[in-house]
């Protein structure tokens, strides 16, 4: 949509679903939510597959909770390992 002044756009949005508001930080929540897990149940297993969500979430996806979800699946991981060593 253009004014009667030149080409320059209005700022009106087009109609349609709205774009990137349900899916923001998907992939994070879900690495952050199997880093957690991974601290109580098979930290190899989730931890790892939370991190490699976690790292797809930034590198390709460039989510905005993506390095928080590292360090949270990272310490689930180690975390789990360690705790599992503890009490074995």
């Amino acid at each position: 949509m253009t004014t009667q002044y030149g080409n320059r756009p209005t700022g009106q949005q087009p109609h349609g679903a709205p774009q990137g508001t349900a899916n923001g930080n998907v992939l994070s929540i879900i690495a952050m939510v199997l880093g957690v897990i991974s601290l109580l149940f098979l930290p190899i297993v989730f931890g790892v597959i939370g991190l490699v969500l976690a790292i797809i979430a930034k590198t390709v996806r460039h989510e905005r909770l993506a390095v928080a979800a590292i360090v949270v699946s990272a310490v689930g991981l180690v975390g789990g390992m360690v705790l599992g060593a503890l009490l074995a």
